[in-house]
């Protein structure tokens, strides 16, 4: 079977209408689809990597939150508690005169502790007199107290010789949280 010319012109004119068709419809999907698949393949990449962020970070923050906790407790450790302000002033005093006594100091007179009071804190201070025949008992006691739990800050120290005896006062302060409120006026 042979084909005419009239057909040869007609499946010419098919053959270039179908690679016009191509041309302008398949080629440009085909291209449409190879770029959505690597905007895709791009954005499941991006997601892997803010993925693998966010473990990291989350391991960061986990480390940070650990070491937050820590911080907290040694606080915690390091501030007075008590029903009341009273009873606070009460555990200052009662710990600066054992820490004194254990150093072996004579506690000699002790005053009425001040207090300086805020929104969420509690600031206590507490002044002592003592003597002693060994001025490096004094040593001792200062180490003491700055080992102390709760802590006890030194605010004000001094020290005399008369003779063979050591008189000397401190003044310590002592912090407690705002919530401790109520019992008795020191104003």
């Amino acid at each position: 079977m042979a084909i005419s010319k009239r057909e040869k012109n007609i499946l010419l004119l098919a053959a270039t209408v179908a690679l016009v068709f191509v041309i302008t419809q398949i080629v440009p999907a085909v291209q449409r689809f190879h770029a959505s698949r690597d905007a895709a393949i791009e954005d499941v990449l991006l997601a892997i990597t803010r993925e693998e962020r966010l473990i990291e970070d989350s391991l960061a923050w986990r480390e940070r939150r650990i070491d937050a906790q820590v911080q907290q407790a040694d606080m915690e450790s390091q501030i007075f508690s008590g029903d009341t302000i009273p009873l606070i002033e009460a555990n200052i005093q009662r710990d600066l005169s054992q820490h004194a006594r254990d150093s072996g100091l004579t506690v000699s007179s002790t005053r009425l502790a001040e207090r300086l009071e805020s929104d969420e804190w509690l600031l206590i201070s507490q002044e002592m007199s003592f003597r002693t025949a060994d001025a490096g008992n004094t040593v001792v006691f200062l180490e003491r107290l700055e080992n102390s739990v709760p802590r006890l800050q030194v605010k004000d120290f001094s020290l005399d010789r008369n003779r063979n005896q050591y008189n000397g006062s401190i003044t310590v302060i002592g912090f407690a949280r705002g919530e401790n409120r109520g019992g008795g006026d020191n104003d």
